[in-house]
């Protein structure tokens, strides 16, 4: 089984120790990050991740763009745009260590701007800046093989900070895709930690990358040129940490005490309307599917609610 080259270094550990400590106060706040922290973490993250690559238009933009409004912009940062907002929209859809959904990610992200998206490139191609190629990324034949050790790898039981920082990292060396490489590789890296903490979702990792991203580029680098990823690694856990804590800066503390949990409201919106669906009740209480999977199975097994009924069934309160 392939093992990707890398280092735990002291420096690692305590990051990842003041990642989760910071995380876990994020957890118990969750409740009090309003729609407002999680829109602007949303736009924070879409932009950022465009940014990077070179996409000009502006928070402001992409808001308008997010709400359905026409804007002023070229036709390819418009699309840019709109497929970046699909896929992130999506994230609960996605299993980090299924590879087909990758590739299926990459399709809803490309989908209207490369004929081939949703597939590995089949041509040879080399990753550089505006003054030399600096990478020459592994031949195309070799692709899906690849690809298919480093998902094997992932199953691996190694912390998910430091996973899906060795993913991200192997992935744009590996540069499976003719496109769209950058994004789809810190898309992944977030999904691996959303799956580990829902909170993630909320806390725009992209928007940290592109404030650093000459630092970015070298950690990358650095990795590359001694084969070993630990460089990469200290690189993006140290900007998680950063945007962690501004995230937690950004959510108040002190919770008022008639604010209900959210188990309460989910008994009030079935009182409401009794024939509410899943999709909805997400919707309103922001979060995924599966969170109100979780919490209606709760719900169920202190016999506070049962179900009537499959397709077309109803909500009864206990």
């Amino acid at each position: 089984m392939y093992n990707p080259p890398f280092s735990i270094t002291p420096k690692i550990l305590n990051l990842v120790s003041e990642i989760t400590e910071v995380v876990t106060k994020l957890e118990i706040l969750e409740f009090n990050i309003d729609l407002k922290v999680r829109k602007s973490s949303k736009i924070k993250t879409i932009t950022g991740t465009l940014q990077i690559e070179g996409n000009t238009l502006s928070e402001e933009k992409v808001t308008a763009i997010l709400e359905g409004k026409r804007v002023l912009g070229s036709l390819k940062e418009i699309t840019e745009v709109k497929g970046t907002i699909s896929l992130y929209e999506n994230i609960d859809k996605f299993d980090y260590k299924n590879l087909d959904d990758l590739l299926k990610a990459h399709q809803i992200l490309m989908k209207d701007l490369l004929e081939n998206a949703g597939s590995f490139r089949n041509s040879n191609v080399g990753v550089g800046n505006s003054k030399e190629i600096v990478h020459i990324a592994p031949p195309a034949k070799h692709i899906p093989n690849l690809m298919k050790e480093l998902f094997e790898w992932l199953k691996t039981d190694i912390h998910p900070l430091i996973k899906s920082s060795i993913f991200h990292y192997e992935f744009e060396f590996i540069h499976p895709f003719i496109d769209g490489n950058g994004r789809i590789g810190r898309f992944w890296q977030t999904l691996i930690l959303c799956n580990w903490k829902k909170v993630f979702l909320n806390i725009p990792i992209e928007s940290i990358v592109r404030d650093t991203q000459e630092e970015y580029y070298k950690s990358i680098e650095k990795s590359s040129e001694i084969v070993d990823s630990y460089p990469f690694i200290e690189y993006m856990l140290e900007s998680i940490l950063i945007i962690c804590k501004e995230t937690l800066q950004n959510v108040p503390e002190n919770v008022p005490k008639n604010v209900p949990k959210r188990e309460d409201k989910i008994i009030s919106l079935i009182k409401e309307n009794k024939f509410i669906t899943i999709k909805e009740l997400a919707y309103k209480l922001n979060i995924s599917d599966k969170t109100i999977k979780r919490d209606l199975e709760k719900l169920k097994q202190k016999n506070k609610l049962k179900r009537i009924g499959k397709k077309g069934g109803y909500w009864e309160i206990l």
